[in-house]
């Protein structure tokens, strides 16, 4: 018989079912497209198009992409009140922020 992971979790206490679920939440939050980034913010790709100075359609084919640079991506974080931060992992070190990279003045 296979166990499924919704049977593991009836198994769990309450208590121990509600810290799983907060935990798995706050792991799918760490990671999100652009989209879903820009959703969660409550953010229309009007208005984010209209802060960037591009249309609309920019934004949607920035949305898309998977290649930006990091002044794109800075910019397109700025628009949501955001900060970007580039972090580095490496297998036995902490994770580092990697500085002086998103501070680079494009103008």
């Amino acid at each position: 018989m296979v166990t499924t992971l919704k049977d593991k979790m009836k198994k769990l206490s309450a208590a121990r079912r509600k810290k799983v679920e907060a935990r798995a939440a706050g792991l799918i939050a760490r990671e999100m497209t652009l989209r879903e980034l820009r959703k969660a913010h409550r953010r229309t790709q009007e208005r984010i198009a209209e802060t960037l100075g591009i249309g609309q359609e920019g934004v949607s084919r920035l949305e898309k992409r998977s290649d930006l640079l990091i002044s794109t991506l800075r910019s397109y974080i700025e628009a949501m009140s955001g900060r970007l931060s580039i972090i580095a992992k490496f297998p036995d070190h902490p994770p580092i922020e990697v500085a002086g990279l998103t501070a680079i003045d494009v103008t």
